[in-house]
């Protein structure tokens, strides 16, 4: 982790994805910033978080991805959140690739409360879970630091 630029950037209407960017920046000793907040300098890492509505990410983070220039971003790593078992990372990917910025396969997801269908999650779990992925992917030896998945095995199963 020696040495690297990481930032740390979400879209959230219901607190649920920022609460996972701040745990996610908390682990990274960095501060999770909305993506009003543009990405100045370069980065190494671009950890992008967004939630999934309705089958979509909203427009905001499609706009946020296309404003992005591949020549600040070395790599980004997408987590999400959703009410339903969803992920944001093959909407995410898919523009973030074309728009020419490499994506880390892995990626980082746990439900949402939405109409109260997943109470409380985020849980502390999830928070601890997002933490240990953010240490993860920004470690020289990815392999060297566990980092287990949020959620159930039912939601798992989902997937």
């Amino acid at each position: 982790m020696a040495d690297k630029n990481i930032a740390v950037r979400y879209f959230s209407k219901g607190g649920h994805t920022k609460a996972v960017a701040e745990a996610i920046a908390g682990a990274l000793g960095l501060e999770a910033r909305d993506i009003a907040a543009p990405i100045e300098e370069p980065v190494d890492i671009l950890f992008l978080g967004a939630s999934v509505y309705w089958g979509g990410v909203n427009g905001a983070v499609k706009d946020y991805i296309n404003a992005l220039g591949k020549e600040k971003i070395g790599k980004a790593v997408i987590f999400s959140t959703s009410g339903m078992a969803e992920r944001a990372y093959p909407q995410m990917s898919k523009l973030l690739s074309g728009a020419g910025i490499a994506v880390e396969t892995e990626n980082f997801y746990c439900r949402g409360q939405f109409m109260g269908m997943n109470k409380g999650r985020p849980n502390e779990d999830d928070l601890k879970a997002a933490a240990e992925f953010a240490l993860k992917m920004a470690s020289d030896d990815p392999e060297a630091v566990a980092a287990p998945e949020a959620g159930t095995e039912e939601e798992k199963a989902d997937e």
